[in-house]
């Protein structure tokens, strides 16, 4: 038989209905009880806030100043910077080429990481743990060190390709493959491909093995074919995280650099400038821009300008997001 529960001295209610306040820590209990947490993560704060935060609110007051940048700058002209970017058809030009590129680059890029990460993911696959680093090394290899290699092949062995395109009767002219502009940036595209490939098949298979095996052992029963597991299942599964893929893809290819600066610098005649590469040029010179004096100040501009519509890109993506995730929670 249960002992009776005993009434509180102070309440005269039985002690075990007394509900208990929770303790409440102060935000510096909090940070203290983390304390090591905080720690690990203090020097990428530093380096963030040295090099990334301050840098850039630094620039915003540089954008209403005509400054080369020696010395101090003095000339003030308000928002004649912004003004002269969205006039300037050149700027406007980059970010054609730019979203060019990314139209391309993510579609085509995608698709192919899916379908190897679908023959990666086989369990029966041998060596796939091999396969999965040899598709993964050009994206850890230094994209400067990429474009570089791709400039010199074509440097070394262009005369060689074109001989077997002039005899398969693809092409009847000589083609300068970096130096033409009908072919520079697809040249730089297929690279890109290439060399950011590895990332999202990465992150593919990553949600492949998300997805329980005892769904496709249930769909085999069942009588489904390869292309119905798919279809019905994998393409399903993978929904969430292939929009978050798509995402930083678009995020990435908008920020392309490092290629178009080793391999073309922007040329020729400017076929291949993108905003990065543009912004550059604005902000440093240099014998490949003739005509084009250092202008910190106009390329701040610039730069702030285009950090405003990958904004508004960013903005729009989320709400697709978060127009997925309610559509999804509507039907589970």
């Amino acid at each position: 038989m249960q002992a009776p529960t005993l009434p509180s001295k102070t309440t005269g209610k039985p002690a075990a209905s007394r509900q208990r306040t929770p303790f409440k820590r102060t935000i510096w209990q909090e940070i203290m009880a983390s304390g090591w947490s905080y720690l690990y993560i203090a020097p990428m704060v530093i380096l963030i806030l040295a090099f990334t935060i301050y840098p850039t609110i630094a620039s915003l007051g540089y954008t209403f100043y005509q400054w080369n940048g020696i010395g101090d700058p003095s000339d003030f002209v308000g928002f004649d910077n912004f003004i002269r970017v969205m006039h300037d058809s050149v700027f406007w030009g980059a970010f054609l080429h730019t979203l060019t590129y990314t139209v391309v680059l993510v579609p085509i890029q995608l698709a192919l990481a899916l379908m190897l990460a679908l023959v990666l993911n086989n369990p029966k696959l041998k060596f796939s743990t091999f396969y999965r680093s040899v598709y993964f090394i050009p994206a850890v290899t230094s994209a400067a060190v990429i474009g570089i290699v791709v400039q010199l092949i074509v440097s070394n062995f262009g005369d060689s390709i074109n001989k077997v395109l002039m005899t398969l009767h693809l092409t009847h002219d000589q083609i300068d493959f970096l130096g033409d502009p009908r072919f520079a940036l697809g040249i730089i595209i297929v690279v890109g491909i290439w060399n950011t490939l590895g990332y999202n098949l990465v992150y593919f298979l990553a949600g492949l093995q998300t997805i329980p095996t005892e769904m496709y052992e249930a769909a085999t029963i069942d009588g489904a074919n390869s292309f119905g597991r798919f279809a019905y299942i994998t393409v399903p599964m993978l929904r969430a995280v292939g929009l978050i893929i798509l995402i930083l893809a678009i995020l990435g290819s908008l920020q392309i650099f490092d290629l178009v600066m080793v391999m073309t610098d922007g040329g020729p005649f400017n076929a291949t400038e993108v905003v990065n590469t543009y912004i550059f040029h604005q902000a440093f010179g240099g014998s490949a821009r003739a005509g084009v004096q250092p202008n910190i100040g106009f390329a701040s501009a610039a730069s702030f300008f285009y950090g405003l519509i990958l904004m508004v890109f960013s903005a729009f993506q989320l709400l697709i997001v978060r127009y997925v995730r309610q559509q999804r929670d509507l039907v589970s």
